[in-house]
């Protein structure tokens, strides 16, 4: 049994001195692996010391400086490339082949945040004045289970090439990366106190490093719900604030897509980490006259996905993370079939052979209104809803009509319809005509998708304040 009884700490690794164990279990075989023993406000409170401290001269390197931390750390992340991927698909359920994906993000993260240091104006003119991007301080970095060294990267970089010293909360339930992230930080030796990472519950540390004067940002992963308790508490000293919240994203395949081609993308775009991620496209809006074609498309395309064995580089689908998730998601299809929602493919219950872990039955259901709650609440699960439209127009207002506006995915046979359509989406990444990714573009959402953006220059900017110096050249 692995026991993760450390935290990290102005540099060093010690006891955390909260006392409270979380018990970890696989989610392909429901057994218990271990257990990480979590912190308590008072090694949060530590941390944030040890972080403030830092920030006084961490915040005065030069850009050069702080670009050789991030050259470091995507070294000494990427020699432990094998041992990160083999911990999300034991601690999480992930297929190897999306471990993979996500531990190569997270090691590229560093890279692409130098990159982008490299030609960012940190000094720039206003008229007569001078501008300088200054660091906003103290980061609180809260990270969730579904890719939780892939955030942990994503955050850490732009905070460190801003000049911003972190305490990070990871998942709890994530003990294994955490640990092996952590050793990473440490042979990468970054100054102390610049990086310090505690183990604990959203309620006990990542409450303190949002109500905590001496951390002056939070950025932050996760449910909307906790997003929003989050910026409330965060408020009350005017924390700056990044959230990057849930989303109930549209695939709008066109009437003018090769539907042998759009539905297979879209179930991919659905079923993205099984389904466990905020971007994921869960509802395929499709032109009412091509439904039958799409239903019988969407059950050979579902039908064929590898569930299980997730060491083998074909598997599509793992379980979800543990039995709350099970339960929530199978909630949610059991409540769509009393809504009147048709199964597809799919529906309550686990795979055959597959009911020793958390794994859910990949599903698509058909006879589904936008306003269904199967239509308007994040599953977070492998769940795909088909909703018809009969004008390109109406297709835009059902991919709207949502409280969400994270990811968009739009579908056609002309590049400059699905343009013309995706510009249409109120949401902050829409993918035409592929599931593509740029490191260098934002990403978060509108309306109850979040506030903030992460990645490229527009991430970096989260962690800068603009100071202005006017009379730069006045003599008295």
């Amino acid at each position: 049994m692995n026991v993760y009884d450390r935290i990290y700490i102005n540099g060093q690794f010690v006891k955390p001195m909260g006392t409270e164990e979380l018990e970890l279990r696989n989610p392909v075989n429901k057994q218990v692996t271990g257990k990480v023993v979590l912190g308590n406000v008072d090694d949060t409170r530590n941390a944030i010391e040890a972080a403030k401290a830092a920030f006084k001269s961490f915040s005065k390197t030069s850009i050069e400086e702080r670009m050789e931390i991030l050259a470091r750390l995507h070294d000494s992340l990427s020699q432990r490339f094998d041992k990160l991927t083999e911990a999300t698909v034991s601690e999480y359920g992930a297929p190897v082949s999306v471990a993979k994906m996500l531990t190569q993000i997270a090691v590229n993260a560093f890279s692409h945040m130098k990159e982008t240091v490299e030609s960012y104006p940190f000094v720039r003119p206003a008229g007569t004045a001078q501008v300088r991007m200054a660091p906003v301080g103290v980061v609180g970095v809260i990270t969730p289970w579904n890719a939780n060294a892939t955030h942990l990267a994503n955050k850490l970089a732009p905070s460190l090439a801003a000049g911003c010293t972190v305490v990070v909360k990871p998942s709890e339930f994530s003990a294994a990366q955490t640990e092996l992230f952590m050793e990473a930080v440490h042979a990468a030796n970054i100054p102390a106190g610049v990086i310090n990472i505690v183990n604990g519950k959203g309620e006990v540390v990542g409450e303190e490093l949002t109500r905590h004067p001496d951390v002056t940002g939070i950025t932050f992963t996760g449910s909307t719900a906790v997003g929003k308790r989050i910026a409330a508490g965060a408020a009350a000293n005017l924390k700056r604030i990044t959230l990057e919240l849930g989303g109930k994203s549209p695939s709008v395949i066109l009437d003018d897509a090769d539907l042998t081609k759009a539905v297979p993308l879209a179930v991919s775009a659905g079923f993205i980490n099984s389904g466990q991620a905020c971007l994921a496209g869960t509802r395929v809006l499709v032109p009412e006259s091509r439904l039958d074609e799409v239903k019988r498309l969407m059950a050979e395309t579902v039908g064929a996905l590898k569930v299980g064995d997730l060491w083998n580089e074909a598997a599509v689908i793992g379980p979800m993370v543990n039995e709350k998730q099970f339960e929530r998601v199978q909630h949610y299809i059991n409540q769509a079939i009393n809504d009147g929602a048709e199964v597809v493919v799919g529906g309550a219950g686990s795979p055959e052979g597959l009911d020793g872990g958390y794994y859910v039955k990949p599903t698509v259901f058909a006879n589904v209104t936008n306003d269904m709650t199967i239509a308007q609440e994040e599953v977070f699960g492998p769940v795909l809803s088909i909703i018809t439209y009969k004008t390109e127009e109406e297709a835009i207002e059902i991919a709207n009509d949502t409280p969400y506006g994270l990811q968009a995915f739009v579908f056609s046979g002309s590049t400059e319809r699905g343009n013309r359509v995706a510009e249409q989406i109120v949401a902050g990444r829409i993918s035409v005509n592929g599931l593509h990714d740029e490191p260098q573009a934002p990403f978060g959402g509108f309306k109850n998708s979040g506030i903030g953006r992460d990645h490229g220059s527009y991430g970096l900017e989260q962690y800068l304040e603009p100071k202005a110096i006017l009379g730069r050249n006045a003599v008295m």
